[in-house]
């Protein structure tokens, strides 16, 4: 919701919502069962066979791991001060770091040149700023502090998720 046009980004958001009902019904089915992602993922190599894991909360994690990793890249790049020089304000060098980093590789030529396409839609620094601070004025350096605390939070979560994936060999590299 903070990187603004929603006509860009609204089928962005509906597939990382999707992966998480898709994760969640799995969870629902069964909570005692599946009280940890890699529970699920174990159940469902067991469930699914050959064609695991292409299919289920296996393959909706996975795509969600990837635009997660793709948000705190960007929150990252943004936090550490990278910038576009000529264009401060502007974080179009962050979402293409980010993009580079954990996306690209999955997308097919396609959703490359949408996407490239789509970072002029993004809106200023001080904007995305502002919106993750629910519209409240305050100081871009608490903002980035705020931005830190999170990543410090979240990433090691993300990182044991990779690993997991890793160890299961579950990662898959096709292009969507």
């Amino acid at each position: 919701d903070c990187l603004g046009t929603p006509i860009v980004y609204s089928p962005v958001k509906a597939d990382l919502t999707g992966n998480i009902k898709k994760i969640r019904a799995v969870y629902d089915s069964n909570p005692a069962k599946f009280k940890t992602l890699q529970n699920i993922l174990e159940a469902e190599k067991e469930m699914h066979g050959s064609a695991w894991p292409k299919t289920g909360a296996t393959l909706a994690l996975m795509w969600l791991k990837r635009g997660l990793k793709f948000i705190l890249v960007l929150l990252q790049s943004i936090s550490d001060g990278e910038r576009d020089e000529e264009h401060p304000n502007l974080i179009r060098v962050n979402a293409m770091k980010a993009y580079e980093i954990a996306l690209k590789k999955y997308h097919g030529w396609v959703l490359q040149k949408l996407f490239t396409g789509s970072v002029y839609a993004l809106p200023y620094k001080s904007d995305l700023l502002k919106a993750l601070e629910k519209g409240k004025d305050v100081k871009e350096e608490e903002s980035i502090e705020k931005i830190h605390q999170f990543l410090s939070r979240v990433t090691p979560i993300l990182d044991a998720i990779y690993e997991m994936y890793t160890k299961m060999n579950a990662e898959l590299s096709y292009k969507a």
